[in-house]
């Protein structure tokens, strides 16, 4: 900032217009004789030992505020400052001839003042708006401090409550935490011993059904059969969203073959599949307590054995009927009427989807088809096939179902490395190994779809 010599006198400097003098008698305002001597050390508005300068009265503080090596850092007192253009005295210490040379400026001064008026009053305004700013900027980050520390007191006092609501949550819950382990306990328990109790219960009945051969009998043996067949495919066919997803891959090909008959329906997921994309069905089951469970459902089967129930549907009412796993379950003479019976049923055009364990591939049936003990023997696809071509059906498709995962095939002879020799001889074994993957771990199931011609 530039600040502005101004015409004083050697004694006290006044506050307002520019040039203005005070009688002379060699003092300067703040009580400095021409020969720099102050007063008592002070100057005229004096100044607070904070570095704050006040005037006289209490008042604006005067120039001697702004002199010295100290000069005030109130931002205030240098606005005021420039508010009141105060002048600044010339002063010297050269007794006499600093009296003239005192002299001789107070003759230049308007002399270099009147030229520079202009720019001194832009350089005053300028402070002015500066100083404005700044304050304001001080204003600011004393509130933001004062903001910045009320908000600590409340992080802190949040931190204290936080820290109590989690001793007191980890205290709840732990106590929680152990009478519910208590209460699952007893739980467990009463449920272990009624499903030992149930265990034998259905074990006496069995045994009674087995002494006992009369009619009545004979249907508990049956109600008895279809209740442990339902918990046997709960056990090892799958889940019932996963049977929903093996399904879904057909529906491109039944939404235009509706009505739909599932013969062997089962739990009925084929059917609520459909019905919930809405393609009309029904389905047909040999099992009581799975028309039961699929009327819960709200599905419309009817309980019937296969192939016979097929017989009394009205020819060429059907746009497709499909069966899931069901004909592993019949002889092949069973198998063999079903398709010839599904051929009368469909309308031309109409499709017969029927899916299947695959004998081709030796895991399945040295392994996972006998654990069914109601499975009666694996249909080979090309016998299947022939049962369709004899039927009348026409453009008979296979699809390969259920590859194995990678991890449970055969290993594979990496060729990276390899040269010459080694690398033929290595690429021969993994040729071999694909024939013996194919043969063991093949499709776990396949499907034939036939048409019957229009």
């Amino acid at each position: 900032m530039c600040l502005r010599p101004e015409d004083s006198s050697e004694g006290k400097v006044t506050a307002g217009t520019p040039g203005q003098t005070a009688p002379s008698g060699g003092e300067a305002a703040g009580g400095e004789t021409a020969g720099g001597e102050a007063a008592g050390g002070e100057t005229a508005g004096g100044e607070t030992a904070g570095g704050e300068a006040v005037g006289r009265d209490g008042g604006p503080p005067e120039v001697e505020a702004f002199l010295g090596d100290r000069p005030t850092r109130r931002l205030e007192d240098w606005r005021q400052l420039w508010e009141r253009d105060l002048p600044f005295p010339i002063r010297s210490h050269r007794g006499l001839a600093g009296r003239v040379l005192v002299a001789f400026k107070r003759l230049l001064r308007p002399l270099v003042h009147l030229p520079q008026k202009d720019l001194w009053e832009r350089q005053r305004i300028f402070n002015l708006i500066l100083l404005g700013h700044v304050q304001d900027l001080g204003r600011r980050l004393e509130h933001q401090e004062r903001v910045d520390r009320d908000l600590e007191r409340r992080i802190e006092e949040l931190d204290g409550r936080t820290s109590h609501l989690e001793n007191f949550l980890r205290q709840g819950l732990d106590e929680v935490m152990r009478h519910d382990d208590a209460l699952f306990g007893r739980v467990d328990r009463k449920l272990d011993r009624y499903r030992r109790e149930a265990d034998e219960l259905a074990g006496l009945l069995r045994s009674a059904l087995a002494r006992d051969g009369d009619e009545e009998a004979a249907m508990l043996r049956s109600s008895v059969d279809d209740a442990s067949y339902l918990d046997f495919e709960n056990r090892f066919r799958g889940g019932e969203r996963e049977i929903r997803q093996r399904v879904r891959s057909w529906l491109p090909r039944l939404r235009q073959a509706a009505p739909v008959l599932d013969l062997g329906c089962g739990r009925g997921e084929a059917l609520a599949l459909l019905q919930e994309e809405g393609i009309r069905c029904r389905g047909i089951d040999s099992s009581g307590a799975m028309v039961r469970r699929c009327s819960r459902q709200g599905l419309q089967v009817e309980q019937g054995e296969l192939p016979g129930a097929l017989a009394g549907v009205e020819p060429g009412s059907l746009g497709g009927i499909v069966s899931f796993h069901v004909i592993e379950h019949l002889p092949p003479k069973a198998v063999d009427r079903l398709v010839r019976l599904a051929w009368t049923a469909l309308r031309p055009g109409g499709i017969l989807l029927l899916e299947t364990p695959n004998p081709l591939s030796v895991a399945v049936t040295a392994g996972s088809f006998w654990l069914d003990p109601t499975h009666v023997r694996p249909v080979h696809p090309e016998t299947l096939r022939a049962s369709y071509e004899s039927a009348g059906f026409a453009r008979v498709e296979q699809f390969d179902l259920r590859p194995y995962p990678e991890e449970e095939r055969l290993p594979e002879i990496p060729l990276d490395g390899l040269d010459g020799q080694s690398r033929e001889l290595a690429d021969r074994l993994n040729r071999l190994r694909d024939e013996l993957d194919d043969l063991l771990y093949g499709c776990r199931d396949y499907a034939l779809i036939g048409t019957r011609p229009g």
